[in-house]
């Protein structure tokens, strides 16, 4: 298993940015009822009695988006098959092909969605606290907890616990927590997309960036994150139109074809973006190409994805919500199955049986991890509440008073 990535990715994706009314003093309260009330009148001030109730009526739930969270829920069972493909891709051309195929867009989707629900990330307490409870929290866990798998699933004792060198999966989470802090300065950029990818085209061939916070990937991947930022619903909608989906049927077929040619041609750690051009052993110029060309290739098979996501509610729809979980948890088993040498003991695995075989093995488990029930047992870990770490801001404690009187 190579140290590839994902998502892939919610995630628990921030809410989609909410209207904030402008600043200033609050009206005076009147206690007279007006004679003449337009339909732009702001409601009377609840009572003191009715307050809370009123509270929650003016504040309705927020529902989530059945599209989205099939979305991520697709492509997180995407990353675990693609994971369990990887070690067929020596013996089968086949596999080696959907492997480069599917890697060229499911990253780059899951990553493109975070950042279409970053849009609204600030430097408010509130949501900052949920960056380092959700990204950061769960980073250092899960790099403490893969090190001590491999130290007992792998034999090695040595295996160091670095924060600096994420190990395997949670390559995602530095990325996630470093791409969030930097939202504020897409946002007032003239050009943002061309300027990610600028920044990817010299992180490639820039091989003295090191292996630290893995941002050869941070930076490499960058430019799907900025582009989920500038994308809009109407964006969305226009990829999901009949007529893309069926000409991403044959986009599909000539990708799947052209990656079965470039099978023994080409080594799919591009895919990863964790390497310079240098470290793979080909010219700076080279990098550069195979980054403009990655990224074309990506953009286009990820719309090909979203045409093909159902936009109504499906029996997967609310296992969205737990992607995060399907992809950290499922790595133990990916993992393990290296460590213990599935692959090497048990030969009928690389048959075309036993090849689709793993493949419903791999999105079968992804898919109980990512269910409710899972959630609820390591929410803990994933989503800890920590409200005793954290400073609560005057603004926040005049809400509570108010909600109470």
């Amino acid at each position: 298993m190579t140290n590839s990535v994902h998502p892939h990715g919610r995630h628990r994706a921030p809410l989609p940015p909410a209207q904030v009314p402008a600043a200033g003093p609050p009206p005076p309260r009147s206690h007279a009822r007006p004679h003449h009330p337009t339909p732009q009148a702001a409601p009377a001030p609840p009572t003191p009695v009715g307050h809370r109730a009123a509270a929650r009526s003016a504040k309705p739930a927020k529902q989530r988006d059945a599209f989205f969270d099939n979305a991520k829920y697709l492509a997180i069972v995407l990353v675990a098959m693609a994971h369990a493909w990887e070690p067929l891709t020596d013996h089968s051309r086949a596999a080696e092909a959907l492997y480069m195929t599917v890697y060229t867009f499911h990253m780059p989707a899951f990553i493109l969605i975070s950042g279409y629900f970053s849009r609204s990330f600030d430097m408010r307490p509130d949501r900052l606290r949920r960056l380092v409870t959700g990204v950061a929290v769960p980073y250092v866990i899960f790099e403490v907890a893969y090190t001590l798998f491999k130290r007992w699933a792998d034999d090695d004792p040595a295996q160091p616990i670095s924060l600096l060198d994420p190990w395997y999966l949670t390559w995602f989470l530095v990325a996630l927590f470093v791409w969030r802090l930097t939202v504020p300065l897409w946002k007032i950029v003239r050009w943002p997309l061309p300027l990610a990818l600028a920044i990817a085209m010299l992180a490639v061939i820039s091989p003295d960036i090191g292996d630290d916070l893995d941002l050869q990937r941070v930076l490499q991947f960058l430019p799907f994150f900025v582009l989920g930022l500038l994308m809009k619903p109407e964006h969305f909608q226009l990829v999901r139109r009949r007529e893309v989906r069926i000409l991403s049927v044959p986009l599909f077929a000539a990708a799947v074809l052209l990656a079965y040619w470039a099978a023994p041609r080409m080594t799919s750690v591009w895919f990863y973006r964790r390497d310079s051009a240098q470290e793979l052993g080909v010219p700076w110029w080279v990098g550069i190409v195979m980054t403009l060309a990655l990224f074309g290739c990506s953009v286009v098979l990820t719309a090909c994805f979203f045409a093909w996501v159902p936009r109504r509610k499906m029996w997967f729809t609310v296992l969205g919500a737990g992607t995060l979980y399907g992809y950290l948890l499922h790595g133990f088993l990916a993992k393990g199955s290296r460590f213990w040498g599935w692959f090497e003991n048990y030969e009928w695995l690389h048959k075309p049986l036993g090849e689709i075989f793993v493949t419903v093995v791999a999105g079968t488990v992804v898919t109980l991890l990512c269910t409710p029930p899972v959630q609820r047992m390591f929410r803990f870990a994933m989503e800890p509440r920590m409200e005793w770490a954290f400073k609560r801001d005057a603004a926040e404690l005049a809400r509570e008073r108010t909600r109470f009187t």
